[in-house]
């Protein structure tokens, strides 16, 4: 629930929202403040440093100052309901180090309207917060204390503007306040909404929302995997077992006759029942996989292979779910079209894992000349990898060899193996 949807419920005032909504408009105002000196100081001192070139270093970091203002923001949200969000649009790194990483986030578009928010919180956004703050929720408060300072002080000044030293009219007066502070904190829930509104709108593009949402579907659709499989295997997969093993010991028991070669034929047909079933689920979602990592189901698919394959996976951790499932079934498709169409003696599969990005490369000797848009399964592979912001390249001259390279840019995940 955000607090554009509290505020249509009877229960506002009795709720937790209106202090959220407070918290998060008095917390923009202190960090906006923060943000509006921090970018304000390393523009003026950056460039007037910038003539003996020791000003460049601040002025880059002022320009990436978008970046941590945004995930701050982000997380400030939550206050408001609104989140969890995408984590911007950036991408990994093109390679290592602090160059590349500079060099990714200067081509970012991202990068440069984060930017833009930083300047229009530190300028405009963070002043709107103090306000709406001081006026629908410091003002009321002072009207509500004013018996407790005319008890203390014998009066009170009421906001700055007449003086109140009777108790009649303190009471007078904190009633006001009262009335004044149950309408600010409806105020402040209109403000803190459209305030969150409007963030959200300058933080997260179109495209993060699509990759976002795009991400969830998988995330569910592997869910699903898992359950249907899951069921498969503990439910009809067992039955399937106790029948064949109840038509094998009636086949035993049964004299030599008609009845025993009807056990016997119906024996072999549970039989197979049960090793189409047992492919099936294997095929669904590998138990292996999700038991014992990506290496382990890589090793198992090669060993199912009709081609011989050589295997070289250095993956000593393990990955998150969807990268993992997504590119165990690059692997299986690649393994499958090279047994179906290259014609190829021997296949290899290598993988290797350097902190930050998984990445594949399945290489045959067959006799190349491999086209995606064939029908191969490959066109719907590389959507699948894209989704994870993979990417997915394929070179298969005529004569040979087809190599697959695929890489996901992904972190490891605490899960045990």
């Amino acid at each position: 629930m955000t607090v554009w949807q509290a505020l249509g419920g009877r229960g506002y005032l009795g709720s937790a929202w209106p202090w959220r909504a407070g918290a998060f408009l008095a917390s923009g105002a202190l960090f906006g403040a923060v943000v509006l000196v921090v970018v304000l100081s390393g523009a003026v001192v950056g460039a007037a440093l910038a003539v003996l070139l020791l000003g460049l270093p601040l002025l880059v970091l002022t320009a990436l100052a978008g970046i941590p203002v945004a995930a701050v923001e982000r997380w400030r949200l939550r206050l408001a309901g609104v989140g969890p969000l995408p984590a911007g649009s950036h991408r990994m790194p093109d390679g290592p180090g602090l160059p590349a990483w500079l060099s990714t986030r200067a081509r970012e578009t991202a990068t440069w309207r984060e930017l833009a928010y930083a300047l229009l919180l530190a300028l405009v956004l963070w002043p709107l917060d103090a306000l709406a703050v001081t006026f629908g929720a410091g003002v009321p408060l002072s009207l509500v204390a004013t018996p407790v300072l005319v008890g203390v002080h014998g009066e009170a000044k009421v906001v700055k503007l007449w003086t109140v030293d009777t108790w009649a009219a303190a009471c007078g007066v904190a009633v006001l306040g009262l009335v004044l502070l149950a309408a600010g904190a409806y105020a402040l829930g209109v403000v803190a909404g459209a305030r969150a509104e409007l963030a959200r709108a300058l933080l997260v593009s179109r495209e993060s929302e699509l990759v976002s949402s795009r991400v969830r579907l998988v995330d569910a659709f592997e869910a699903e995997r898992r359950r249907i499989e899951r069921d498969l295997h503990d439910g009809a997969q067992q039955r399937l077992v106790a029948l064949t093993m109840t038509l094998g010991l009636a086949r035993l028991d049964a004299p030599p006759g008609p009845l025993a070669g009807q056990l016997a034929k119906a024996h072999g047909e549970a039989e197979q029942a049960l090793a189409e079933l047992r492919d099936l689920i294997h095929g669904i979602h590998p138990r292996v996989l999700a038991d014992y990592g990506l290496e382990a189901a890589v090793a198992d698919a090669a060993d199912r292979s009709p081609v011989p394959v050589d295997l070289g996976l250095d993956l000593s951790v393990r990955l998150p779910r969807p990268v993992e499932s997504a590119a165990y079934f690059v692997v299986c498709e690649a393994l499958a079209n090279i047994a179906r169409h290259s014609g190829a003696s021997r296949a290899e599969v290598r993988g290797t894992y350097d902190g930050r990005r998984l990445v594949l490369d399945i290489r045959d000797d067959g006799r190349g000349g491999a086209d995606p848009r064939g029908g191969t399964g490959l066109t719907g592979l590389a959507d699948r990898v894209s989704v994870l912001d993979g990417r997915l390249s394929l070179s298969s001259p005529p004569g040979g060899p087809t190599l697959l390279h695929v890489e996901f840019p992904c972190r490891p995940t605490p899960r045990s193996a």
